[in-house]
């Protein structure tokens, strides 16, 4: 069995899919959630699926040896931040090398790097004017936003698009690649 932890900082509708996608899988389960923000409505998403939940704060996941006790029983083949704000540190990337993937709500390396979340991306890539956006799905390194591309989807951004269009847009995209993306990583291993 390959065991992913899902990291995240927000609604959690990408976990949600992750978990509804695993549920019943024969090789992949999704063996915990790892939050940063005890207010998080990720937290009440996780419940329908059994899956735990641990709210840790940043002094906890600065400390390699703390936070290590409580994500190394889950033995991680993967780790995935769906919507986690925070930058990994380091010992983390190190313990996990090409096993931590992100998905970013742009066409990396465009709308990248800290603050670049959420709409504050699809914000800026309508005030550029931009012809085209999309989802990044890519490993993760000790900078934000910088690791090896996995997968890249992209649609056309048309002059008429307002925010809550490419926020469906991008939804889209990620609720459909993301588990696929997840599947193929955890198939190289």
């Amino acid at each position: 069995m390959k065991n992913i932890v899902i990291f995240a900082s927000g609604s959690g509708t990408n976990a949600q899919n992750i978990c509804e996608q695993f549920a019943n899988h024969p090789n992949i389960k999704v063996a915990a959630l790892f939050c940063n923000n005890p207010d998080a409505k990720v937290i009440e998403r996780m419940k329908p699926f059994n899956v735990p939940v641990h709210v840790f704060n940043r002094t906890t996941f600065k400390n390699a040896q703390e936070f290590n006790a409580l994500l190394n029983p889950y033995n991680p083949s993967l780790i995935i931040l769906a919507g986690f704000l925070w930058l990994i540190p380091e010992y983390l990337v190190k313990q996990y090398p090409n096993k931590i993937i992100n998905i970013h709500p742009a066409l990396l390396p465009k709308y990248g790097g800290k603050g670049m979340y959420g709409h504050h991306v699809h914000e800026a890539v309508l005030a550029a004017k931009e012809k085209e956006h999309g989802i990044t799905i890519h490993f993760v390194n000790e900078k934000y936003d910088d690791g090896a591309t996995i997968f890249q989807a992209k649609f056309d951004v048309h002059p008429t698009f307002s925010l809550a269009d490419i926020q469906a847009y991008i939804s889209t995209l990620e609720m459909r690649h993301f588990p696929e993306a997840i599947k193929r990583v955890l198939a190289e291993y």
